[in-house]
């Protein structure tokens, strides 16, 4: 089978052929329909993470149950499934709870899961090393379903934890309208009543976001971006800020207009620093560093698609084409998600 691998730090990917893997006692076997391409994949590629090689890339993967291993009951092949993506020890406090994102045996664990140390979905086939791991998927495609394991969970994650804030006199910012940001801004038009700003340097995805409802968006590349947000909230100031890029400006920008009481939520990972000083970000207001999401957190979102809520924005390529749309990603020219087809 075809699989697009990572070697190691600063190496393209490679596409190479591999033997069909055979699920072990407990795993499953899954054929991939689709896996998304995200921006954690870059930062693997790129600086590393401290994630070793060789292994092969995807992180958002669906498709149907190819094969059970001994012992795992309950599925049956044919399934249509989505690949919940990080892998925990399973065992601890927080992996019962079904936070697998938050295992609390992570630094003995070397891998965070399937296309991030361990095989992923880039690939005809991929090893899911437990049934737990797996979400139905009913009647949705696999196709365009795959980024919902992160580009939608990771933004429900964040959002859930900030819905006491986000009542009907509240504002909430949204900072990077890509694969994350386009999805919060649909699971903040299904279960929030606040009012909803996006911001992006890219017109294109403004454009987009007022497509999906934003009632307000503003080019975070004008020198007048945080003035032209504060206009819009006055002295109450942003209630909920949730930052998909992490960059220094963003989250200088989102630390810049959010009022007291408030919450501001760096979610992206392009190397920003959050800088405190007294009153800035303001009294009282919560920072968290939110990572993915649950099991639990997965089923739901896939509940909000199967109700016709929310839907990825995906452009399909071949397998073929992975280092092509890496760059593409890197170069901002990927509107929505993109998934690679086996």
């Amino acid at each position: 089978m075809k699989a697009v691998r990572f070697i190691e730090t600063g190496r393209p990917a490679e596409i190479v052929d591999l033997p069909k893997p055979v699920p072990g006692a407990g795993e499953v076997l899954v054929r991939i329909a689709g896996a998304g391409v995200c921006h954690s994949d870059l930062h693997v590629l790129d600086d590393g993470l401290g994630i070793p090689g060789p292994f092969t890339l995807g992180h958002e993967n669906a498709g149907w149950i190819a094969e059970l291993g001994q012992g795992v009951t309950g599925w049956k092949e044919g399934d249509p499934v989505a690949v919940y993506g990080p892998w925990g020890c399973g065992a601890c406090h927080t992996c019962q709870t079904s936070a697998e994102n938050y295992c609390e045996r992570h630094a003995s664990i070397p891998t965070y899961g399937g296309g991030l140390g361990s095989d992923g979905g880039m690939a005809d086939y991929m090893i899911v090393p437990s049934a737990r791991l797996l979400v139905p998927l009913g009647d949705l495609d696999p196709v365009t379903t795959a980024p919902l394991s992160d580009a939608a969970l990771t933004p429900y994650h964040a959002i859930k934890a900030a819905l006491p804030l986000l009542t009907p006199d509240a504002t909430v910012l949204v900072l990077g309208v890509g694969g994350l940001g386009h999805m919060a801004v649909q699971i903040l038009q299904a279960m929030t009543p606040a009012r909803l700003i996006a911001g992006d340097i890219d017109n294109a995805k403004l454009a987009h976001a007022r497509e999906l409802g934003a009632a307000h968006t503003i080019n975070t590349r004008d020198k007048t971006a945080a003035e032209e947000i504060r206009d819009l909230v006055g002295q109450r100031g942003v209630t909920v800020a949730l930052d998909f890029v992490g960059a220094q400006a963003t989250i200088d920008l989102a630390a810049g207009v959010v009022g007291r009481n408030s919450r501001l939520s760096i979610v992206g990972l392009a190397g920003g620093t959050l800088h405190y000083a007294a009153d800035n970000p303001p009294y009282g207001t919560q920072v968290t560093i939110p990572y993915w999401g649950s099991r639990a957190e997965l089923m739901e979102v896939i509940a909000l698609a199967q109700s016709g809520r929310i839907k990825a924005s995906v452009e399909t390529f071949p397998l073929e084409q992975a280092n092509d749309v890496y760059q593409r990603l890197r170069e901002g020219r990927i509107q929505g998600r993109a998934v690679l087809l086996p």
